[in-house]
């Protein structure tokens, strides 16, 4: 399993090899605070739950996921069509959705290299956001149909793995949320965190955004990243 140097600072950046790179899209590619604000807190008042506790659950989990740690006792049937409309909303809903500092350019240096998208986004929202954000969707991508269990299980990103053909160990996953970031670990990964969300859950380095990660492709098949 490659190595890692210690977490950056501003003297020494840290150095991850890998031979593919696994990325979250909201909160890691795209800024979709905006919309996610508007539509769960929305949602939390007709529950009559806390905005601010619901935030605290929902980014990085599928919708209905969130709703079954919110609402233990609600039928997951309910959870699901709940989820939809709100899959929904959200895709119709692009206002405010941006590219994270530096995607644009981070996305331009994989071409060419192994990476997936592992979001929690079905294939629709996916889509709409990274459009939204004039962002490249990367050709392999691991979305919310394509899974049993949402973040913070690992199916997803292992499932992301093995369709590259590369062993988890050797994956680098990119995360903002809790719940990605236990994803991550689980499935036996290193995690680069993205974001101040991403520094209260323990990832192996953190970074403000993306503009902090250099990617260098290296003749054995590599791929080295400068992060700090």
């Amino acid at each position: 399993m490659p190595a890692a140097t210690p977490a950056p600072s501003a003297a020494t950046p840290a150095v991850l090899t890998a031979r593919a790179l696994l990325l979250d899209m909201d909160g890691t590619l795209v800024n979709s605070d905006a919309v996610v604000e508007r539509i769960w807190r929305s949602w939390a008042e007709r529950h009559g739950l806390d905005g601010d506790e619901v935030m605290e659950v929902v980014h990085g989990r599928q919708g209905h996921a969130s709703m079954a740690v919110l609402l233990p006792d609600r039928p997951m049937e309910r959870n699901l069509a709940d989820n939809a409309r709100m899959l929904a909303e959200e895709t119709a809903d692009m206002d405010g959705v941006v590219e994270i500092p530096g995607a644009t350019a981070f996305l331009a240096s994989l071409r060419g290299l192994p990476h997936a998208l592992v979001t929690s986004a079905d294939a629709p929202l996916a889509t709409a956001r990274m459009a939204a954000a004039g962002l490249p969707l990367p050709e392999v991508r691991v979305t919310a149909e394509a899974v049993g269990a949402s973040k913070p299980d690992p199916e997803g990103f292992l499932k992301g793995a093995a369709e590259l053909g590369v062993d988890p160990a050797d994956c680098v996953v990119f995360e903002d949320s809790g719940a990605g970031i236990a994803a991550g670990r689980a499935a036996g990964m290193r995690v680069v965190g993205i974001g101040p969300r991403a520094g209260l859950h323990g990832p192996d380095v953190v970074v403000r955004d993306l503009t902090q990660v250099k990617v260098e492709p290296l003749a054995d098949g590599t791929i080295r990243l400068t992060i700090g």
